[in-house]
């Protein structure tokens, strides 16, 4: 069954001014529909049209650049829009999991932010900024270039992403520029922290109580 185009979870202009609708449209319209158009046409009449996206992540290394590369773009955007919000932002209530996780993992939210804007800001080129859990609950930050991703089995740290920002210039380049900073921080105003809870739940079973 060949991988579809989700339909985004708000409107085009739902999280402007932090990022504005042009982008989106195009983002999602343009950008996103050319990774899953190609990784369809990449794997087709093979066995991995019966995979899952994350079981052909997990094998990257055995396949072809335009697995790996579109496989990526299909999953990494599939994630950034479920992960922002119009009613996201600020940081996550103290009765979260989530909340919990980093308290303890990076003594504080402040740090937690510190260290994931300077993992978007650092990375050279494009790529992408993630926040992960490993196999035993701990979170970690990483980023990875172009459309990889710590799912990979090529990835330098891997572990199951549960937030994650696109750092290629077609992600802001519209409305900021070569102002990567300012985007990054505005990315914090719309982050959808139910969503991220939700999935570092799932990764972890439900392990914090």
């Amino acid at each position: 069954m060949a991988f579809q185009l989700p339909d985004l979870p708000y409107a085009f202009d739902a999280l402007e001014p932090h990022v504005d609708a042009r982008t989106m449209e195009i983002h999602h319209g343009k950008h996103h529909a050319a990774y899953t158009n190609n990784l369809n046409a990449a794997i087709a009449g093979t066995a991995l049209e019966g995979q899952s996206i994350e079981q052909i992540l997990a094998n990257i290394s055995q396949h072809s650049p335009a697995i790996r590369n579109n496989g990526g773009g299909f999953y990494n955007h599939n994630l950034f829009w479920e992960v922002m919000s119009p009613d996201g932002g600020g940081e996550p209530s103290p009765q979260m999991n989530i909340a919990k996780a980093i308290a303890r993992d990076f003594g504080s939210f402040e740090e937690f932010k510190k260290q994931f804007s300077a993992a978007a800001t650092t990375r050279f080129g494009s790529g992408w900024a993630w926040l992960c859990t490993d196999a035993d609950d701990k979170l970690f930050i990483t980023s990875t270039p172009n459309q990889d991703n710590p799912l990979m089995d090529i990835a330098d740290k891997k572990g199951t992403p549960i937030l994650g920002l696109d750092v290629w210039e077609h992600a802001y380049y519209l409305n900021y520029q070569n102002r990567r900073p300012d985007y990054i921080s505005a990315f914090f105003n719309v982050i959808n922290w139910q969503e991220v809870t939700k999935r570092y739940n799932a990764a972890n079973e439900g392990a914090m109580k």
